[in-house]
């Protein structure tokens, strides 16, 4: 007979992320240029815990850009997959939401596929009207519904497919990130030129 012990409900086990993947995409997420690729998609448990193996993946992704396109790029991806988690069904056990990542000439698109939405919602893409205006007040408290805002106020162009049951949210953000509002933000002194 065997005795549920409620103390092991509370332990943790650590596991390496690199057990998550498969061997033939590990250099998927290695953060180096690696073979130059059109198309690249994985799909990612719906679990929070792996956000750093989607940095990497997204970050991989753009190896060959400039360090801010990186940052940039891998920002705006970690904020749909953290939307996937957090507002769909990919969080559900056993679930899971895919990254695809398109590189064209002048930029890359990464579309966001999650398993459909937790809560009813009637078809129809999102809106830039939809979303939070980026504001100092905002900003200070993230975590509060500005992912897409994020995406709305730094990338080219940005949509969905309008269908909540299997939602796909893209971006496409330009390799020249010269008119992009991100090169107005002054890195050194923290403060945004006007």
């Amino acid at each position: 007979m065997s005795v549920f012990s409620p103390e092991l409900t509370t332990r943790e086990a650590t596991v390496p992320l690199a057990s998550f993947i498969k061997p033939f995409h590990a250099h998927y997420f290695s953060r180096t240029v690696g073979t130059p690729f059109r198309k690249r998609k994985y799909a990612f448990a719906g679990l929070p815990a792996l956000m750093p193996l989607v940095r990497a993946f997204l970050d991989t992704s753009a190896a060959e850009r400039s360090p801010d396109y990186r940052f940039l790029f891998t920002l705006l991806g970690s904020e749909l997959a953290n939307n996937a988690i957090a507002h769909s069904l990919s969080s559900e056990h056993g679930q899971t939401y895919s990254l695809t990542v398109d590189r064209g000439a002048t930029g890359m698109t990464l579309t966001c596929q999650d398993q459909g939405t937790r809560h009813p919602m009637a078809p129809g893409p999102l809106t830039a009207t939809d979303l939070p205006v980026l504001t100092t007040e905002t900003g200070a408290g993230m975590g509060q519904g500005i992912g897409l805002g994020l995406v709305n106020a730094l990338a080219d162009r940005w949509g969905d497919n309008g269908n909540p049951k299997f939602r796909q949210v893209w971006f496409h953000l330009s390799y020249d990130l010269t008119h992009n509002p991100w090169s107005q933000i002054n890195t050194e002194e923290g403060e945004v030129d006007c």
